[in-house]
């Protein structure tokens, strides 16, 4: 049989044609593929970034709350700050000092009725912690001669406070304590702290904390 031009050029046609079927098949197939590799990727990095954002939303709504709890908390305390303080004002004769409510008698009595005095009004006998509540108390007693919560009474030359603490250091005057057996109680005036009597009477001052 022979070929004619004709037919040649239809089979040149049917060559061509089948060709052209193959690349787009083939290019459909890599594109199909390629965004099959890549939607996983690109939904992963979206699923990040929206998590990340429910939590940051979180974490403010936290901060946010616990602002709020904070600012409530501080009215509170600003609340029963002045309310204290109200009280304090109406409570005659004691004086605010550092946490502190000091009372300064206006009679005289021994150390123990003194004391006894204190115990009644809900504190004791002063305690003197520091050379600041040492100066304080040497100024609202005009350095008037004034019992104070320290004495040896149960073991001489042992000065321990009314809470049971042990004297560690102090503000004696130079010259005290100089009673021995005979002084036992001590008291502040002018010059610092002396040992005297416990059954003299003097001035005393009762100290009670408002943190208790």
């Amino acid at each position: 049989m022979e070929f004619t031009e004709k037919d040649e050029d239809k089979e040149e046609m049917n060559i061509y044609a089948n060709v052209h079927s193959v690349n787009i098949h083939d290019v459909r197939t890599e594109t199909e593929n390629t965004r099959k590799h890549q939607t996983p990727q690109h939904t992963e990095a979206g699923d990040q970034l929206l998590n990340k954002s429910m939590q940051l939303t979180k974490e403010r709504d936290e901060l946010l709350s616990s602002n709020h709890v904070l600012i409530k908390q501080t009215d509170q305390l600003r609340q029963e700050k002045n309310e204290l303080l109200i009280s304090i004002r109406g409570m005659d004769g004691w004086i605010y000092y550092q946490s502190n409510l000091y009372f300064i008698s206006s009679e005289k009595k021994s150390w123990t009725e003194s004391r006894r005095s204190c115990t009644e009004r809900g504190a004791d006998l002063i305690i003197i912690n520091n050379r600041q509540e040492q100066d304080f108390v040497k100024k609202i007693s005009a350095n008037a001669h004034v019992w104070i919560g320290l004495t040896d009474i149960d073991v001489e030359g042992t000065w321990k406070w009314v809470d049971g603490s042990t004297l560690t250091s102090g503000f004696w005057d130079p010259r005290e304590p100089n009673g021995h057996r005979g002084e036992n109680c001590a008291l502040i005036y002018s010059p610092g702290w002396a040992d005297y009597p416990c059954s003299d009477r003097f001035l005393w001052i009762c100290e009670k904390s408002i943190l208790k």
